[in-house]
C-alpha cells in the first residue's frame, strides 16, 4: 500500500506509473473520498470533545442531541473508511526509476549473461524423454492420481531434490540467513495484506477463508506482522522451504510438458527485512547469492531487468535469472529477486525502531531454487549421448552418485 500522503502530492504520476505495470487506478475518485473522510474526520472529533464538555456540565438534553449527531457521523465516516481502504489497496506499488518501461518482456533489459550454451554432437532429449527413459519422472501416474500438470519425481531425482536442497540451506545458513520451514496455508486476511490479487482473481487454490502458498515468502513475510524490528536487527534475513501451488491458468504448449509449469512444485525462498536505506543494497546482494547458486551448478545463464508490466503488483523491482534450455534453444526464467519497498509492510504493519521513532521496513525475497525448473536444467544441460546425465560435482557429496543412473 502506497502512503496516501504521497498518493495525494503525486497524483499524476501514480496514475501514470499504475499504467505502465497494466493496471488501471482511480486515483481521483481515491483522493475524493480521502478529502471527504479527513473532514468528517474533524466533524466527528469536534462532536466527540462536545460530547465529553456536556458530560462534564451535566446538560443530558444537549448530551442527546451530540450523541445523535455524532452516531450518524460516525456510520458514515465508517463507510468512507471502508471505501477509502478499499480503493487505495487497488493503487499497486511504483516501479523504480531504472525499471524498463513495457507491458510485457519484449521491453525486458539484459544485464549481462554467463557462461556458454553447451553444443552437443547428439540430438538431444528434452527432460521429459531423460525422465522416462531414466525412471526418474512420471507424469502419467500423477494425472491418474492428481489430475494434469502433476509429476512424480522418483528414484535418483527424489534424491537430487534433497541435494538442492541441502546445498541451498548450506551456503545460505552461513551467510547467516535463518533456516525456516513455514506454513503452507495463508489465512483471507494475510492474502490481503500481501498484495497479490492472483489470489483473489483465481490464481491460487482456496480451501474454505485460507489459500494454499504460492511461494514460501507468502507465509514468511507475515509471520511478522503488526510486530516492531529493532534497527539493530536489520536485516533480518530467511531461508524457507516449502510446497507451493498454482494454478497456473491460461499456460499451454510446451510449458506444460513435464514438470516446467506446474501445479505443485517446491522451493527454497530467501526473503529479507531491511532498513529502506539498504534496499538497494540488499537486492543486489540476494541476486549475487542466485548467481553464487547458479553458478556452483556449472550452468549457462543470463541475469534480466524486468519490464514494468512483468512486475508483480506489490513489486517495484525485479531481476530474474533465466538459465539456458537446450530443447528449447532459449533462456527461460528460473529465479527472480525483487523488492516490494514498503508496500507489503504498509498492509500488515511491519516496522522498526529508529531513534525512538517507527517506520516501515522494506521487504525483499529471491529464489534459491525452485526446485523443479532447476532439475529440467541440470538434466538437459547434463544429459550424455548414451542417454545418462552427470550431476554436478558441487552436489555429488549429498547425491552419494555422480551420474544418473547411478
Amino acid at each position: 500500500m502506497l502512503d496516501i500522503k504521497f498518493i495525494r502530492e503525486n497524483a499524476k504520476l501514480v496514475t501514470k506509473a499504475a499504467n505502465q505495470k497494466g493496471y488501471v487506478t482511480d486515483v481521483e475518485k481515491l483522493l475524493t473520498v480521502d478529502d471527504q473522510r479527513r473532514k468528517l474526520i474533524e466533524v466527528v472529533d469536534s462532536l466527540r470533545s462536545k460530547r465529553k464538555e456536556a458530560a462534564e456540565k451535566r446538560d443530558e438534553k444537549v448530551g442527546l442531541q451530540i450523541k445523535s449527531e455524532l452516531k450518524e457521523k460516525e456510520d458514515k465516516l465508517e463507510k468512507l473508511n471502508e471505501e477509502f481502504y478499499l480503493l487505495i489497496r487497488q493503487v499497486p506499488n511504483l516501479p523504480k526509476d531504472d525499471v524498463p518501461i513495457g507491458l510485457d518482456d519484449s521491453k525486458d533489459e539484459v544485464v549481462k549473461e554467463v557462461g556458454e550454451p553447451k553444443k552437443f554432437d547428439f540430438p538431444i532429449k528434452d527432460h521429459l524423454e531423460l525422465g522416462v527413459s531414466q525412471d526418474v519422472i512420471d507424469v502419467d501416474s500423477a494425472a491418474k492420481t492428481s489430475g494434469p500438470r502433476f509429476g512424480f519425481l522418483k528414484n535418483e531425482l527424489a534424491l537430487l531434490e534433497f541435494a538442492l536442497i541441502q546445498f541451498a540451506f548450506e551456503t545460505l545458513t552461513k551467510e547467516g540467513f535463518i533456516p525456516i520451514i513455514p506454513p503452507t496455508v495463508i489465512n483471507s486476511k494475510v492474502a490481503e495484506g500481501l498484495g497479490y490479487p492472483e489470489y483473489e482473481t483465481g490464481e491460487g487454490y482456496k480451501i474454505d477463508d485460507q489459500y494454499l502458498v504460492g511461494t514460501a515468502e507468502h507465509s514468511i513475510v507475515p509471520m511478522h506482522m503488526d510486530k516492531v524490528f529493532n534497527e539493530s536487527d536489520l536485516p533480518k534475513r530467511y531461508v524457507g522451504f516449502s510446497t507451493a501451488f498454482r494454478r497456473e491458468a491460461g499456460s499451454y504448449g510446451k510449458d506444460t510438458k513435464g514438470i516446467f509449469r506446474v501445479h505443485q512444485f517446491d522451493k527454497v525462498e530467501m526473503v529479507s527485512f531491511t532498513n529502506p536505506k539498504d534496499d538497494e543494497s540488499e537486492h543486489k546482494y540476494l541476486l549475487s547469492l542466485e548467481e553464487k547458486l547458479v553458478s556452483a551448478l556449472g550452468l549457462p545463464y543470463r541475469v534480466v531487468n524486468k519490464a514494468s508490466g512483468e512486475l508483480g503488483f506489490p513489486t517495484a523491482q525485479k531481476f530474474d535469472i533465466e538459465i539456458w534450455i537446450p530443447s528449447q534453444n532459449k533462456y527461460r526464467e528460473t529465479h527472480s529477486a525483487s523488492t516490494n519497498t514498503d508496500f507489503q509492510s504498509r498492509r500488515l504493519n511491519i516496522k522498526y525502531l529508529s531513534k525512538g521513532v517507527k517506520n516501515y521496513v522494506y521487504i525483499l525475497n529471491a529464489t534459491a531454487f525452485a526446485i523443479g525448473r532447476t532439475i529440467i536444467t541440470i538434466m538437459e544441460n547434463n544429459q550424455q549421448k548414451d542417454g545418462s546425465i552427470s550431476i554436478p560435482e558441487v552436489l555429488q557429496k549429498y547425491t552419494g552418485f555422480t551420474k544418473i543412473p547411478r
